[in-house]
C-alpha cells in the first residue's frame, strides 16, 4: 500500500507540473513530463516496483547475484587456463593423449635464430651482455636504412 501512496504523489507532482506547462503554451514539453510522470503509478499498478524492491532487500536474490557473478569468473579463467598442446586442435581426438604429456626437449622444434644451441647463461651473468645489445641495434639500423631512415 505504501508503494502505491509514493507513486501516487510522484504522479500528481508530474501532473501538476505538465499542467502549468501547458498553460505557459509549452504543449510538447508538457507532453512530455506527463508521460514521464504517469510512469510510476503504471510500474507500481504492474508490480515492477514491488519486483524490484523485493528483490533489493532480500539477501537470497543477492546470493544468487553472487553465484551468477562467480560463475562467470570461473568460466573467463577457465579459458585462460587450458591445457592444450602447441599446435593442437581443441577437440581433435588424434592429439588428446598428446596433450595430456609434456613434450620432451628433444622433441620440441628448434627456433630459428637458436640451431640447437644451449640457452642457459654463462656462470656469473645477470643478464644480455653488451654485444647481444649491439647485435640487436645492428638488425634496426639495418631495417632503417633499408626503408632509407
Amino acid at each position: 500500500m505504501m508503494i502505491y501512496a509514493i507513486c501516487g504523489v510522484l504522479t500528481a507532482a508530474g501532473g501538476w507540473w505538465s499542467l502549468r506547462l501547458f498553460r505557459r503554451r509549452r504543449r510538447g514539453a508538457a507532453l512530455r513530463t506527463l508521460a514521464v510522470a504517469l510512469l510510476p503509478m503504471g510500474l507500481a499498478m504492474t508490480g515492477v516496483i514491488r519486483f524490484v524492491v523485493n528483490m533489493t532487500v532480500n539477501p537470497i536474490a543477492w546470493a544468487g547475484f553472487g553465484l551468477i557473478g562467480l560463475s562467470v569468473l570461473l568460466t573467463l579463467v577457465s579459458r585462460w587456463t587450458r591445457d592444450a598442446a602447441p599446435g593442437a586442435v581443441p577437440g581433435d581426438a588424434a592429439t588428446a593423449p598428446a596433450a595430456s604429456t609434456p613434450a620432451r626437449r628433444e622433441d620440441r622444434p628448434a627456433l630459428p635464430g637458436n640451431a640447437g644451441a644451449p640457452s642457459a647463461p654463462a656462470a656469473g651473468r645477470k643478464g644480455p651482455s653488451r654485444n647481444d645489445a649491439a647485435e640487436d641495434f645492428s638488425d634496426i639500423e639495418a631495417i632503417l636504412k633499408k626503408h632509407g631512415i
